[in-house]
């Protein structure tokens, strides 16, 4: 079944919202798309009519298994776009969001098997999110955030999140990338900020901000 573009977003941001339960307080929902409640409430009717949302007046929102497989093949479509644009045409990470939304709602699923096949099937994209397989299975490896890190940990840059272009442009200007390998060397009690090394970079800076979006493997 074909769904339409609005469909695909509201069921990619459920997924994305969902906690540990897999659910998402309509509220929660409606101020992360920005739209009114009257909206979102009448797209919930129309989603749990098609089996894809469980829903209820008052209740927390959750996909059915249907809509989880949905909701993940369009997150699939957009990271295997993104995965492309950096790879093969050479796009900066902090460039390819925008690109992979409009892409996302091709509905050949021919067109992204190929494009997994010439990127060689690669399991996370350019930010380090995982990528879903074609039958809609993700795979999530649990990383520390950097800010839970310690004074003398040395970790792997393995993932961002909150991928923002502004957020990417600043890691590009200090350097960091996915594969960066940083020492710790002082931990502010006041603020949570870090002082890091790594590569070229013997003394850098970065606020608790920044070191709650960056995920890391310690090594």
């Amino acid at each position: 079944m074909v769904h339409s573009l609005t469909e695909e977003n509201y069921l990619k941001a459920i997924l994305s919202l969902s906690n540990e339960n897999g659910q998402v307080n309509v509220n929660h929902l409606s101020k992360h798309l920005s739209i009114k409640m009257p909206t979102v409430t009448a797209m919930m009717k129309k989603l749990h009519s098609k089996k894809l949302v469980q829903y209820e007046a008052y209740k927390p929102l959750k996909l059915t298994d249907k809509g989880k497989k949905v909701a993940a093949l369009v997150v699939r479509k957009h990271r295997l776009t993104e995965m492309f644009l950096v790879e093969k045409m050479g796009f900066g990470w902090e460039e390819v969001h925008d690109i992979a939304e409009q892409i996302e709602h091709i509905q050949s699923t021919e067109f992204f098997n190929k494009m997994d096949e010439l990127l060689g099937f690669p399991k996370l994209d350019p930010h380090g999110s995982p990528i879903p397989d074609k039958h809609g299975k993700m795979v999530w490896k649990e990383y520390a955030k950097l800010s839970d890190c310690k004074k003398g940990d040395r970790v792997k840059l393995t993932a961002v999140i909150n991928t923002s272009e502004d957020f990417l442009k600043l890691l590009n200007n200090k350097g960091l990338h996915l594969g960066s390998v940083l020492t710790i060397k002082a931990v502010e009690a006041f603020d949570g900020s870090m002082v890091v090394s790594y590569e070229k970079h013997t003394s850098e800076t970065l606020s608790q901000v920044v070191c709650d979006r960056i995920r890391v493997e310690i090594i």
